[in-house]
């Protein structure tokens, strides 16, 4: 019997790509609309801050959506510069982003060639990822999203729903992600052996925890089975 009896993949930034772009994209978008005296690119990181320090602050009691916390950190980035703004047009185009994401040049040959049970585990509404998991026609033995477990990584709640729902000794399990704050730090607190997937489309990574593996792209994932 091998090491791992299963694998834990994050989706956004792992198997797809990240939503820098998309993220940019948006910023410029309310520069241009409200003439806000700033880079897209800067204005992306600070939302970004504002962003994952809400989701650090969600607690089960108080769950709220990815879309909410965009929509909300979104305002919230942008007053300083140009007062309240209408964000729900920009979030629907950040989503429908997120509903067709690229894959990874590596990953269906990655998926094709793993043997290993998968269950994708994601900082994700509902809607969006399993969305995108269609729009790709990607099947996995199990997917929980963040709004599934009314947790959001790094919190130890998304993972123990992902160890129950799939029977799975954390000991014997791999998380592979794209955050080391996120995916590591959040695997590391159950136990869980984590691979860093150190791709360079990423706004931030706030993270300083250590993987056990680090990784250019998802190959490497398929000498697990050896």
């Amino acid at each position: 019997m091998g090491r791992w009896q299963g694998i834990f993949l994050d989706f956004y930034g792992t198997l797809a790509s990240g939503d820098l772009l998309a993220v940019e994209s948006v910023c410029q978008r309310v520069i241009d609309d409200y003439g806000v005296d700033a880079q897209a690119s800067h204005l992306a990181v600070q939302w970004g801050h504002r962003y994952f320090a809400a989701i650090e602050a969600i607690d089960g009691g108080g769950f709220r959506s990815l879309r909410e916390i965009e929509h909300d950190t979104l305002i919230e980035t942008v007053a300083p510069l140009a007062g309240r703004i209408d964000a729900k047009p920009y979030i629907d185009d950040l989503n429908q982003y997120l509903l067709q994401p690229t894959l990874y040049d590596e990953v269906r040959e990655v998926l094709e060639q793993l043997a290993l049970p998968v269950c994708i585990v994601s900082n994700a509404d509902e809607c969006e990822l399993q969305g995108a998991l269609a729009h790709h026609g990607l099947q996995f033995d199990h997917v929980v999203s963040s709004e599934l477990a009314r947790s959001y990584k790094p919190d130890h709640r998304i993972f123990e729903t992902a160890l129950e729902l799939t029977g799975w000794p954390p000991e014997r399990v791999i998380h592979v992600g794209d955050s080391l704050h996120s995916d590591v730090g959040g695997a590391r607190r159950v136990g869980i052996s984590a691979a860093w997937v150190s791709r360079a489309e990423r706004i931030s990574d706030i993270g300083t925890e250590k993987p056990d593996f680090t990784w250019p792209d998802l190959r490497p994932l398929l000498t697990l089975q050896d």
